[in-house]
């Protein structure tokens, strides 16, 4: 690594998407923000503290229209959904949708949720060996939010081919258009013949009340479709390695199954699904963790690196299923706090207690395992376990 005007240059490469606490506690030395060179060449600042952390998601000076536009060097493009768009486009937008993923209307879920997650178990039951991801984590929330979408039943094995690649950033642009030629096709049926999914009711409040454009609409169905799943096939799957690798929480957790909503919690902070926040810049200079950042500057929130800060955790880097980790951010903190974080929380409460009641003697394989090397996204492509060891 090197400096500069005091701050440190890291590359981002294998190494670091492999663990990237390592390199956590490396830059934490150096201070809370931290200059950092990207795959791409391009560089920004990463938030790393989570005093720093929490107040930058939540800082309106941190602007998100058209980030990923002067990323990519095109200049500041409208935003088409809720994500990528700042008050008051955010605020209407997202008060369409919040009423599908609202305390209430997720419990509503949690049969469906608990007949999927069983029929998944059953498909395990009778291998010696399987991928934890391909064959639960992933099928089971891209179900879940295949039928809130209203994706038919005999379309959903063509929704997952289609959807493939995308939670780990590596959907190729032909894919890019195919989903979403997927989703205009979608809407066009349901404006054709409505029913009591959330689609239906977005088209609804595009064609009866003017809230949305055409545009928008889309958008919100490809965001909905990610922020309904992507997050948690990466709880799952990270939690579950890390439970393996751990096997006096692994333990802890079969003796008394009622810690499995707490665990959940520590789950995401120890090694939650999201690497960074979505990205932001600067909409005038500010100041964060005593660095300036001038107007223009890209800035990117560590979530990993906040939930591990011991300044706000004691004995940050143990997992520990016991812990109230209360404040974490692996959610987000803010106006843009994840609107699917409640549907991911029952999933994941649904399937760890499924997983470990059916398998008590669950177990790794043996090998190395690879992650995801995108800046987003923290997760496995793949964990091989004994269903039945």
């Amino acid at each position: 690594m090197s400096e500069t005007i005091g701050h440190v240059i890291a590359e981002l490469d294998s190494a670091f998407f492999a663990d990237p606490y390592r390199h956590y506690r490396d830059w934490s030395r150096r201070g809370t923000v931290h200059r950092v060179r990207f795959p791409d060449g391009r560089t920004g600042w990463v938030v790393t503290g989570y005093a720093e952390a929490r107040a930058a998601l939540a800082d309106p000076r941190l602007r998100k229209a058209g980030a990923n536009a002067r990323w990519a060097g095109v200049g500041s493009t409208a935003s088409t959904h809720m994500l990528d768009s700042d008050p008051p486009d955010h605020t209407r937008l997202r008060k369409l949708v919040n009423q599908a993923f609202t305390a209430r209307a997720v419990e509503a879920l949690r049969p469906r949720v608990e007949e999927i997650t069983a029929g998944l178990l059953d498909d395990l039951s009778g291998h010696a060996e399987v991928d934890l991801v391909a064959g639960f984590a992933l099928p089971l929330p891209i179900t879940v939010i295949g039928e809130l979408l209203g994706v038919a039943p005999g379309e959903q094995v063509e929704f997952r081919r289609r959807t493939a690649g995308f939670g780990s950033g590596s959907a190729a642009p032909e894919q890019v258009r195919d989903l979403k030629a997927f989703l205009v096709e979608l809407v066009r049926r349901k404006r054709d013949h409505p029913a009591d999914d959330v689609l239906s009711r977005l088209v609804r409040a595009r064609d009866e009340d003017d809230r949305l454009s055409e545009r928008e609409l889309v958008a919100t169905a490809f965001l909905l479709l990610f922020a309904g799943y992507e997050t948690t096939v990466n709880l799952i799957g990270n939690g579950v390695h890390a439970l393996l690798r751990h096997p006096d929480q692994l333990d802890a957790l079969r003796a008394d199954p009622a810690l499995v909503p707490a665990a959940v919690e520590e789950f995401l902070r120890y090694d939650g699904p999201v690497g960074f926040a979505t990205l932001r810049y600067a909409g005038e200079p500010l100041e964060i963790g005593g660095v300036r950042v001038d107007a223009g500057e890209f800035v990117h929130v560590a979530i990993g690196a906040a939930n591990r800060d011991p300044e706000k955790f004691a004995d940050a880097d143990r997992l520990d299923v016991g812990r109230n980790p209360a404040g974490h951010v692996a959610f987000g903190h803010g106006l843009h706090h994840c609107v699917g974080a409640p549907l991911a929380r029952l999933e994941a409460q649904v399937a760890f207690t499924r997983l470990l009641e059916r398998f008590p003697r669950l177990s790794l394989v043996d090998g190395p395992l690879a992650w995801h090397e995108g800046i987003r996204i923290r997760g496995l492509t793949s964990l091989p376990v004994r269903p039945n060891e």
